[in-house]
């Protein structure tokens, strides 16, 4: 019975540590990013809507290296240099439900899924929390929605938490609406967002 036990633990703990190499093995992945696409709703109305947060991150890492954005059909983009990478930043003008209408754009430069980083709002998170993975489902978001259906799945979200309201049926009011909280700390989040960006290319 005791040599059961240990042989029992024993196999508990080889699994414990496979478990914790995957883990560190999906922290530490390499992204191979050519694009940055912000998701929001174009005009200044919509700017500082919980919605549009893609915009303002991307906003200020092109702010950062004062690179103009150029105007295309459907979309605006600019071209960041990061840490010698050159990056496409997109912010489509489609309104978010046909964000996608970006993809074709880039599939022409050669730029697959794998090679896109989409940065929006996320529901599933308290505000403050953000989190970078690759792949999952639209989760009811469709700006993501609209992605996937012209690239699939495997682009790479960083998903910017924005809490959410009491009930389903305030969602879309609330995501159009204004953060509540400081100016001082969504700026602050949004700086970190942009760090956390830059520091993919290391």
């Amino acid at each position: 019975m005791q040599k059961a036990k240990i042989a029992i633990l024993f196999f508990a703990i080889v699994a414990l540590i496979f478990l914790f190499k995957g883990i560190i093995m999906q922290e530490q992945q390499d992204f191979d990013i050519k694009a940055i696409i912000g998701l929001g709703n174009p005009g200044p109305k919509y700017y500082r809507n919980r919605h549009n947060i893609g915009f303002r991150i991307v906003d200020a890492l092109a702010e950062q290296q004062s690179v103009p954005w150029d105007i295309k059909p459907g979309m605006e983009i600019a071209t960041v240099n990061i840490n010698g990478k050159n990056v496409i930043l997109v912010k489509p003008q489609t309104f978010m439900n046909a964000s996608g209408k970006v993809i074709p754009f880039l599939s022409k430069k050669g730029i697959k899924a794998g090679n896109i980083l989409v940065v929006h709002d996320e529901l599933e998170f308290p505000f403050g929390k953000i989190k970078i993975r690759a792949g999952g489902s639209a989760r009811g978001h469709n700006g993501l929605r609209s992605i996937i259906e012209f690239c699939g799945k495997d682009f790479i979200r960083l998903r910017f938490g924005i809490g959410r309201p009491p009930t389903k049926d305030m969602v879309g009011e609330y995501v159009l609406h204004n953060f509540s909280e400081q100016s001082e700390e969504v700026n602050q989040l949004i700086d970190q967002s942009v760090d956390l960006i830059v520091e993919l290319f290391k």
